[in-house]
């Protein structure tokens, strides 16, 4: 320790303390640059139009790109793959966020239902690109896997809700399968707005509700 304070001694004495100088601000990396959500919804529009004229197999990343009046990066750093963009898109009209319908009743949630998914088929996506998407599916596993989870997956979940809970008021046994309602519900409203395009008023909705309602109960 008397060594220790003996050099401390023969030092030259230290210079006054004083506030270190703050560091000069670090530059977000470029790739860190909040994505614009005008250029997002640019690119998406030029998706949806490429899809309609082009198809999903000759659709191109540069084709979206000089459609929405930016560059290739511009898309990347938002999807990786055009199938990525793809499934953004259809997530447009997903029924992911929608709330399970809560009428009280079998065929009233059932009628909800069948008013939310019109309101989904009238989308441009729906008409233009869906069929498109479908046929390229044969030939695409993956392609396949993708859209049929991002199309089913809230539309199931929707379906399982109505159907718990008209187990739940005991409408329907426990048996009762929720893919039976959408293949009853669904089915019809795809095949008459998409593939046949004729329109869907309010008086088709109510008699497909009863028909779909007599189904579970059947089934």
């Amino acid at each position: 320790m008397r060594g220790y304070a003996l050099s401390m001694t023969n030092e030259p004495a230290a210079a006054p303390a004083s506030t270190p100088a703050p560091a000069p601000a670090r530059r977000a990396p470029a790739g860190a640059a909040v994505l614009r959500e005008d250029v997002t919804e640019a690119i998406r529009a030029a998706v949806l139009a490429e899809l309609a004229e082009a198809g999903f197999a000759r659709m191109s990343i540069e084709g979206i790109a000089r459609r929405a009046g930016v560059g290739k990066t511009a898309v990347y750093r938002r999807w990786k793959s055009k199938l990525h963009l793809v499934l953004d898109l259809i997530g447009v009209f997903a029924a992911d966020g929608l709330p399970v319908p809560a009428t009280g009743s079998l065929y009233g949630d059932v009628r909800a239902l069948l008013e939310v998914m019109t309101h989904v088929l009238r989308h441009p996506v729906a008409s233009a690109v869906i069929p498109d998407l479908l046929v390229e599916s044969a030939r695409n596993p993956e392609l396949a896997d993708a859209v049929r989870g991002a199309l089913l997956g809230g539309q199931r979940r929707l379906a399982e809700g109505i159907v718990a809970e008209a187990v739940a008021r005991g409408e329907l046994e426990k048996q009762a399968s929720p893919e039976r309602a959408l293949d009853l519900a669904v089915g019809p409203l795809y095949w008459r707005q998409v593939v046949v395009g004729d329109s869907v008023p309010g008086s088709y909705l109510d008699e497909l509700a009863r028909s779909v309602v007599a189904g579970l109960k059947a089934g």
